[in-house]
């Protein structure tokens, strides 16, 4: 396909991750802090005349109606009432399951670049809104801002933390998130605490200890790389990472992960490389 566009969807990580309360709807009250990598999957867009939406690359066991690049896609076209279709192909370089946002991001940049490529004129913070009918992550990714997030994941904050280099490793594990929130052990009344002061104290995930308890893949491989680097979970996993201060440290520590694990080294971002691209 001769692509119109290409466009990046990057990673993300959650640097920090505390459960703060349970609300009376279920869902839980966080404190988390987002940064993009410059790493990540990649879509091509070719606009047609038809209104159809073609997904070139679909992935295995997901039906088209289930894929959020194609359900995002129909949401701008409903809502905007678009007459413009699109071609659309995926090059999928993040791991599924790996709590690194590759869905939503991949959403997020469908929300981003069709709006551009169709000239419907939706502000960011309209597409935001469309998103979250996808995912709570979504906004974020379409925001393109690095953020501290509270309530439920919707209060974003834009904010600025250092540009890391991190190793990213995922286990051979896929983690159910609605388990990990149902677990009785998790902590749910980690104090709240200001967006400086957080910055500024050493980050933890209140959903490692959880996790590291009921998936063997995950302990297993912090505790083999431990005497070569801290790790820790992002959101409820199965990925795992650490930072660095140069590329030099990153490659070095990345060369000592198993030889069966899938990872990669990527830089922190506070602007998304998506929104580098088109603004």
């Amino acid at each position: 396909m001769d692509a119109l566009m290409k466009l990046p969807s990057p990673a993300k990580l959650n640097l920090f991750l505390y459960v703060t309360g349970k609300r009376p709807d279920g869902y839980h009250e966080l404190q988390t802090l987002f940064q993009f990598l410059d790493f990540g999957d990649e879509l091509d867009f070719e606009v047609t005349n038809d209104g159809e939406i073609q997904l070139l690359d679909e992935l295995p066991d997901v039906p088209k109606e289930q894929n959020l690049i194609y359900r995002a896609a129909k949401l701008l076209q409903e809502k905007t009432a678009c007459t413009k279709g699109a071609r659309i192909r995926l090059t999928k370089n993040l791991p599924m399951g790996g709590g690194v946002g590759g869905g939503s991001s991949n959403a997020a940049t469908v929300l981003v670049g069709l709006n551009h490529l169709w000239q419907t004129g939706l502000s960011l913070e309209a597409l935001a809104e469309i998103g979250l009918f996808l995912g709570a992550d979504v906004p974020i990714f379409v925001r393109g801002f690095a953020a501290f997030a509270e309530g439920v994941g919707e209060v974003l904050t834009p904010c600025e933390p250092v540009e890391k280099w991190y190793v990213v490793l995922k286990p051979d594990v896929s983690i159910s998130t609605p388990a990990v929130f149902r677990d009785p052990n998790l902590p749910r009344n980690t104090p709240k605490r200001t967006m400086d002061v957080l910055l500024n104290t050493k980050w933890e995930n209140d959903c490692e200890k959880v996790v590291r308890d009921h998936y063997f893949e995950v302990e297993e491989l912090m505790s083999k790389l431990v005497k070569y680097a801290q790790f820790r979970l992002t959101g409820t996993g199965a990925c795992i990472f650490s930072e660095f201060d140069s590329i030099e440290e990153a490659n070095a520590v990345f060369a000592q992960r198993p030889a069966n694990v899938f990872g990669f080294v990527a830089k922190g971002q506070n602007v998304s490389p998506l929104h580098q691209c088109l603004f």
